[in-house]
């Protein structure tokens, strides 16, 4: 059952920021819920990675073969997801900030000129 934690827990964030990103009736609050969705993938990316006993990739103080050691690949990737996660958050919160300056709300319903 403990391997399959993490991959509940992964699971259940994804589906909460999605139940919120559904249901919500502000953009500011839309864009929160699909950070919280990008932050499932955090814990995804940190589940494949890790191994029992494992040490940290630092290769200096270790004989070859001595210890397993983490993929430092999945860890890279995590950094590089929560970098490009706060980017794309940076930008739409830009855009809602334009929004509510061009139209005076944030509430999706009543942005009228948007729909197609």
């Amino acid at each position: 059952m403990m391997h399959v934690l993490p991959y509940l827990v992964a699971a259940y964030i994804f589906l909460t920021g999605c139940y919120g990103l559904a249901t919500s009736r502000n953009l500011i609050h839309a864009i929160g819920c699909l950070a919280v969705c990008q932050s499932s993938t955090y814990v995804l990316l940190l589940a494949v990675g890790y191994q029992d006993g494992a040490t940290a990739p630092v290769f200096s103080d270790l004989r070859p073969g001595s210890r397993p050691v983490v993929d430092p690949v999945v860890q890279a990737l995590t950094l590089t997801d929560i970098v490009v996660g706060a980017t794309v958050t940076a930008l739409l919160l830009a855009l809602v900030l334009q929004i509510a300056k061009r139209h005076g709300t944030v509430d999706p319903d009543e942005l009228r000129e948007l729909r197609g």
